[in-house]
Formats: structure tokens, sequence, C-alpha cells
């Protein structure tokens, strides 16, 4: 009988492939995981408590630090919170050009976990690729509002200001481009036997126990949950468009894989009829110039690339919160890690990682 001695082994917090300033420690048994702890907090800023020092508007570009690849549907969550609060009307035009940033930064969120996740588990080219596709968007951004990371764009009552001209002639020939694009990346990566053997079977649980972690995303719809805020609960204007939801079957890192790939398609199924419906008009709403917020509090959420982002704001009347919460879907999604990690071999470490899909600042906060 072959005995080993058990290995304490640090992953991160400078690893590559954890995706930010993050670490794993496991003790192994040969080759194989017994034990895996998180250990957060290296990103940690303090948001929620710096926002009570802050008025409503200070708050937004400090939502766009948290997940630094999604930060459109950041400052959104926000924005709808104190909107709801304050029961303020949003122009037609601020509405749909919301709603195009979101589903463009959703579009540049999954393909840049593509391309990242891809080379975590050893191919090149499609990360090159991905970069390339999402840079496009990243132009568009910084056409619409001066910035290609952190945006700030978003404003409680409507949008920072109005596309320029020939901005939605972009986004439209942008959805032609990519729906082209996506076809030929399933053709290069989707079917290849060496990427199936790595992702296929791995880090698998099913909805229920999704439910129990209160998993959101993609990582509670590849286990065959069908829940997306956009279709169950709209915000903004998605009742108008017309998309579907997709769902895995097995739960796995190849499910998530499949669930997300299909969303960028359904993303731009939206942007192709969002752009054909814009109107004209004002891009803000009546908004004093110090912002009150009535008394009360509110929740609003939301369908970021993570999952489900919320907002809880306590106000006490006055021009800053009294108390801002965040839900944090990389944060929550992050919770069920150790559980798949137990009884798995070393290199599925990272494949399992990865596929939660995390961004340490929103995890952090």
């Amino acid at each position: 009988m072959i005995r080993t001695e058990e290995l304490l082994l640090n992953v991160g917090p400078q690893h590559p492939s954890t995706h930010g300033v993050f670490r794993i420690i496991v003790k192994l048994d040969g080759e194989v995981i017994t034990e895996a702890t998180p250990v957060m907090g290296y990103l940690h800023r303090g948001t929620e408590k710096l926002a009570e020092n802050l008025t409503y508007t200070q708050i937004i570009p400090y939502t766009d630090r948290m997940d630094y690849v999604a930060a459109m549907t950041n400052n959104y969550v926000i924005c709808n919170a104190v909107e709801t609060l304050m029961g303020l009307e949003i122009p037609e035009r601020a509405q749909y050009l919301r709603l195009i940033v979101m589903e463009l930064q959703r579009i540049a969120s999954h393909m840049l976990w593509w391309g990242t996740y891809l080379l975590d588990i050893g191919a090149m080219s499609p990360f090159l690729f991905a970069f390339r596709d999402r840079e496009m968007i990243i132009n568009m951004f910084n056409e619409l509002c001066g910035a290609r990371l952190t945006y700030n764009y978003m404003r409680i009552g409507g949008v920072k200001w109005d596309a320029p001209d020939g901005w939605i002639d972009k986004v439209r020939d942008y959805v032609k481009y990519m729906k082209e694009k996506l076809n030929q990346y399933h053709d290069l990566v989707t079917g290849n036997e060496i990427f199936l053997a790595r992702i296929k079977g791995i880090g698998a649980y099913d909805g229920k126990t999704a439910i129990e972690y209160g998993l959101s995303g993609a990582n509670l719809r590849g286990s065959g949950v069908q829940w997306d805020l956009r279709k169950n609960q709209p915000y903004c204007i998605y009742d108008r468009f017309e998309f579907d939801v997709p769902v895995g079957k097995n739960g796995d890192c190849f499910d998530r894989y499949n669930v997300r790939m299909e969303e960028i398609r359904q993303s731009l199924r939206i942007l192709e009829q969002a752009v054909e419906q814009v109107p004209e008009g004002e891009t803000m709403g009546k908004v004093p110039r110090v912002l009150r917020v009535p008394e009360g509090e509110a929740y609003s959420r939301i369908e970021s690339p993570r999952g489900e982002i919320g907002c809880y704001i306590v106000s006490r009347g006055k021009d800053k919160p009294f108390r801002l919460k965040f839900r944090r879907p990389s944060f929550v999604n992050l919770q069920i890690l150790p559980k798949l990690l137990v009884g798995e071999n070393m290199t599925n470490l990272i494949t399992i990682l990865g596929g939660i899909d995390i961004v340490v600042g929103e995890v952090d906060c």
C-alpha cells in the first residue's frame, strides 16, 4: 500500500488563474484535493461603508470598481434603487440606451470570460480572438462615455448624455458581425475533444444544490433552473423584447460554458430588436439638482453577467444614504467552491474556479 503525506498548498493570491487577488488553501493527498479554503478580503475597500458619506451621484463611480468587467450593470442597480425610492419616471430614450449598454456589457463580459477561461485550461488562440472582438465594444463605450473600463455612465433619472451621431448604427453593425463570429467560436472550441475532456463532467451539481447555495446567473441556469430576472421579474424595458433563457442539464462546467455562450447569442438578439426601436427624446428625467431621497428603504435587483446583483438602500431623507448594502453574485456564487473541489484532482481546480466566473472586486467589495 502506498502512503502519501498530506501537502498544504497555497494557490494565489498572486496566481494568474485566480482571476484577481484571491487565495485558496488546499490540502492534497497526492493529486487529490481533500480540503479547500477560499481566503478573501485582499481587495476589500469598504465600498458600502464609504457610501454612507457620499451623495447618491458620488456613489456611482464606486460601483464601477466592484465588478469592473461589467460596470454598466453595477451603475444601473444603484440608480434603479434610488429611482424606486424617489418614484422617478425615466425617459424612453434613456431606457433604451441603458438596455443597449447593459447588453453590450454582458457580451463583453462573457467574451472576456471565454477568452481567459480557455487560456486557463491551455488554449491561446481563443483569448486573442475574444479580446479582438471585445475591443470593438470597448471602443463603442469609449465613444459613448469617454472611458474603457469604469464608465460612470448611468445617472439617477437617466444617463450622463446622449449617444453620438452614428453610434446606434455601429451597434447594429456589430450585432451582424458578432453573430458570425460566435459561430466561429463554437467551430474552434466547443467540439474540440481536448477541451471536452478538460471540462465535461467536472464540477457538477444539481438544481436543488444550486438553490440551496443561493447561486444565480449561469451557475444556477447551468443546473437546469430557468431563472433570469430579465424574464421572470422584468426591469428597465426588458418585457418588450423576445429572447430565450438558456439552461443546462447536468450542472457541470460544460453546461455553464454553453449557457454563457448562448447568452451572448440572446443578448445579440435583444440588441437587434432594440436598435430598431430607439426613440428620439430626452435622456434625463426631471431630477432636482440636489438629490434628497425620501425617507424609506428600497431593494433593487437585476441580472448582471455573473448573476443576481442587488442594492438595498435605507434613506433618512438626506442627500446621503443611511445604509447601503450590495448583494454581490460573485461572492455568493463562490460559496460552493469548497464543496466542488473536495475529491477532485488538482488539475481541475482552475477549471472549476474559472467556470464559476468570479470578479474579485465584487467578491471583496
